[in-house]
């Protein structure tokens, strides 16, 4: 295919990035969401994007969970094509069983949880390890049981979504993402529907995940504060495009362009 002529077929080599975005475009008719993005995530690398409303920060999320197709370009996870697959040496749209097996790199937290609420926190973590991994009920169980004691849930496991604060969901939520084993974690927003008490509960376990794991993060934050502590680097989008990057330090301490000082500054001044 003509958008994908000339692009590897496999990424291979020492420095693979575990995320690479190359010329990566997504349109909405006749409005361009993001322009010609390159992007690489290192292995273990924790990043988050900053930005104002409508600068893409979101649809690039959707595009690694494949809730949204791309127009141009290519992303590669773990050095495949996320959403292409090779065929007679050529790139081409992947068949729905290569798509499964690339989403399975992939965990995605959501801003409103999306747990199930006919299930427990426990069978919430069960489920896509049984039925999407294969793994045995026993083994299902033990895995969410550590996972859920490691978000502090544990002593909640047998209670339903509605029975829980959304501090307790969005951890149950992380517990079942991680239940996955993804190669790739996603975080769009996940404190903002949370109140001011709660919000702690949650930046505490992502910090823990952080220190603890060598997970490969992207997070979607209106959070600078946040932001700030726990990056590796920030990304901050304007008009589609990464405007400015940088580790965090520099970049909040130091803006070096315009638009990245505004933006901050205006954060500043609102909260």
């Amino acid at each position: 295919m003509e958008e994908t002529a000339g692009y590897p077929l496999v990424l291979d080599g020492p420095d693979v990035p575990m995320v690479r975005f190359v010329n990566v475009t997504k349109c909405y008719g006749p409005l361009t969401v993001l322009d010609n993005l390159n992007l690489d995530i290192s292995e273990g690398e924790m990043v988050s994007i900053i930005g104002p409303s409508g600068s893409g920060k979101t649809t690039v999320l959707r595009m690694l969970m494949t809730l949204e197709t791309i127009n141009g370009g290519v992303i590669y996870v773990d050095g495949k094509p996320l959403t292409h697959m090779e065929r007679r040496g050529e790139l081409v749209p992947a068949d729905a069983r290569y798509l499964r097996m690339m989403r399975a790199k992939i965990g995605m937290c959501f801003q409103h949880f999306n747990l199930f609420p006919h299930m427990t926190a426990l069978q919430n973590c069960m489920e896509g390890p049984v039925h999407v991994l294969g793994l045995s009920k026993v083994a299902a169980r033990e895995r969410a049981e550590q996972l859920l004691s490691m978000v502090g849930m544990i002593e909640k496991k047998d209670q339903h979504p509605a029975r829980l604060s959304g501090g307790q969901q969005q951890r149950v939520a992380i517990a079942r993402a991680l239940a996955m084993r993804p190669k790739v974690l996603l975080f769009d927003e996940v404190t903002s529907a949370l109140d001011p008490e709660v919000i702690g509960e949650v930046t505490n376990v992502i910090r823990k995940l952080v220190a603890e794991h060598n997970l490969t993060m992207l997070m979607v934050t209106h959070q600078m504060g946040f932001a700030r502590d726990i990056s590796d680097r920030v990304c901050f989008f304007f008009g589609g495009k990464i405007e400015e990057q940088g580790r965090p330090q520099a970049l909040f301490g130091n803006p070096q362009r315009d638009r990245t000082r505004l933006f901050l500054s205006a954060i500043k001044e609102a909260g």
